[in-house]
């Protein structure tokens, strides 16, 4: 489990098992739950659409063998049905404006009693905008109910009567492998649902979408040339575990995630002029575009002047022996913001 979700979780449940700590356990709570939904936006945002339904992990034993789009649907989906069928006793967020047509899902349920390549073709039909956007909406309203809440609440139990109503709601499905939820969910208090639907469970799913999106973009760059069109080294990027490059389809490359359709001005500039990359341009070393706009990252020009001058696979092995002597993220950080003293240095380590 991720160190610094879990330590928040840890944190959270000891602070709210405590009646003058209570509130402020509620808003770590919060605070966790902004974080993980960050990492569900970071791939919204910057994936493609054929992302959300791909089973990289398919026939493996965990929730990273399913698909994206399963992961927020049945996360939110089960945090809807708790929040508001069980706890507040009210309608469901996707019951409300529209969500399900909007959605396109063929299912209201949580999502459980799909298989195999039942849950590929379900995700496929969905839009995923939409879905995102049903997400942050149901987010939003458990939040609210969240900071409602007081501590004697907390040991609140639920009854026959509650089943009956989950039940009743037909949202989640009589399939043996989702049936269970029912007596699952009523046999905690309070205090239990919020340590695992609100919580553990968005960190579980979270961290599995995480490993899809990494094996997505891993076989993405296989066979791809993985220096980018500006001239950095997609294999010696501290992002190169969950971006699959600019000449591929999963850029997340800070540029990339900010510009037009996702494409930075070099990668856009290079394919309008048939070029391999920056390089090879006439008007390199005064170009303003993209990466090269910013003076505190003109050591990417470097790299693109290095590779000019002796090629890609020499600048490869130059970040081989850079990564060997210094620990580094950026290769700005070790090359300065000074365009002719980084290429002194790239040079100095031929």
């Amino acid at each position: 489990m991720n160190k610094e979700w879990s330590e928040k979780n840890r944190e959270m449940q000891s602070l709210i098992g405590k009646e003058a700590s209570f509130r402020e356990g509620i808003n770590v709570l919060v605070n966790l739950r902004d974080d993980l939904f960050s990492q569900i936006s970071s791939i919204v945002n910057t994936y493609p659409a054929e992302a959300f339904y791909q089973m990289p992990f398919s026939g493996a034993e965990g929730y990273h063998s399913k698909t994206l789009a399963y992961s927020m649907w049945h996360v939110f989906r089960i945090e809807d049905i708790v929040a508001h069928t069980l706890i507040a006793q009210d309608e469901q967020v996707l019951f409300t404006d529209g969500w399900l047509e909007r959605t396109k899902s063929p299912i209201f349920t949580t999502g459980n009693e799909l298989k195999g390549t039942e849950i590929a073709h379900f995700s496929e039909q969905l839009d995923m905008k939409a879905v995102y956007e049903y997400c942050r909406a149901v987010m939003d309203s458990t939040n609210a109910i969240l900071q409602k809440l007081e501590y004697r609440d907390l040991k609140r139990k639920y009854t026959d009567a509650d089943k009956e109503r989950l039940i009743s709601s037909r949202c989640v499905s009589a399939d043996e492998d989702a049936f269970w939820l029912i007596d699952y969910w009523c046999g905690k208090d309070l205090k239990g649902l919020l340590q695992m639907p609100f919580s553990r469970h968005w960190i579980m799913h979270i961290e599995a979408m995480c490993r899809i999106k990494n094996k997505l973009c891993q076989n993405a760059r296989k066979g791809v040339d993985p220096v980018a069109y500006c001239g950095l080294s997609c294999n010696h990027c501290f992002l190169k575990d969950w971006c699959g490059g600019c000449r591929t389809l999963y850029n997340t490359c800070s540029y990339a995630t900010c510009s037009p359709d996702g494409i930075c001005p070099n990668t856009a500039c290079c394919r309008q002029k048939g070029m391999d990359g920056c390089w090879e341009c006439g008007d390199l070393k005064d170009c303003q575009k993209g990466f090269y706009a910013n003076e505190d990252v003109n050591a990417i020009k470097a790299l693109a002047l290095f590779i000019r001058r002796y090629g890609k696979k020499q600048l490869a092995a130059v970040l081989d022996r850079l990564h060997q002597q210094y620990d580094f993220r950026k290769i700005q950080e070790v090359l300065g913001k000074d365009l002719e003293q980084g290429l002194t240095i790239l040079e100095r380590n031929r």
